[in-house]
């Protein structure tokens, strides 16, 4: 991890750590990282994990790619740099609502492999989970939602993952998601690598 560019701070330690934080709230932090290509169904799946949670009474936030950029990430673009940046931030807020004890479910492209596995490195052990939205481009394409394809095949959006820049699919991610399944069957998979002991049923 990079030392922070500021000099003469010292991180303060509070009196309320991760065993008073589970007995008030029940559960324990933890991060749902969801990587894919535009379009292959991110947010969606995001979104209906935490529906399905707020059932469970598991407190939950989703930190999704576009809403991001209207506020904290609001002066980067789509540079190769930029994204590197952006994904660094919300992996930083990620790890501190993930302390704070809550279920932080993130829809990110996050193209690179690197900066995933920086953000992997952020957390404790087993508070980190990558689920891999394999749609392929095609089918991202065909759905458009945004019109964003139509708009980069015409060079009209450029540093566009999958069609003008690179999108690296993850190697060993902790679950890999076919979004053509019902997607409350994608949920249930989720929750089954997060409640292995099928305390979420």
């Amino acid at each position: 991890m990079d030392e922070p560019t500021a000099t003469n701070i010292v991180r303060a330690e509070g009196l309320v750590g991760p065993v008073e934080r589970l007995a008030v709230l029940g559960q324990e932090g933890h991060t749902v990282w969801f990587t894919g290509l535009s379009g292959s169904g991110k947010s969606t799946l995001a979104f209906a994990l935490e529906e399905a949670l707020l059932t469970r009474a598991r407190a939950s936030y989703v930190l999704d790619g576009d809403n991001v950029r209207f506020g904290l990430n609001r002066d980067l673009g789509f540079s190769p740099e930029d994204r590197t940046e952006n994904v660094r931030r919300i992996g930083e807020v990620c790890r501190l609502f993930q302390d704070a004890g809550l279920i932080v479910l993130t829809a990110f492209i996050s193209p690179y492999r690197a900066d995933r596995s920086a953000v992997r490195d952020l957390h404790p052990e087993g508070a980190f989970t990558e689920v891999f939205v394999d749609t392929p481009l095609e089918v991202g394409e065909e759905r458009d939602v945004k019109g964003l394809y139509s708009r980069a095949r015409a060079g009209e959006i450029t540093d566009f993952s999958g069609i003008s820049a690179p999108y690296e699919t993850p190697i060993s991610p902790d679950l890999r998601i076919d979004t053509g399944r019902p997607l409350q069957d994608c949920v249930n998979a989720v929750l089954d690598v997060l409640f292995p002991d099928g305390t979420h049923s």
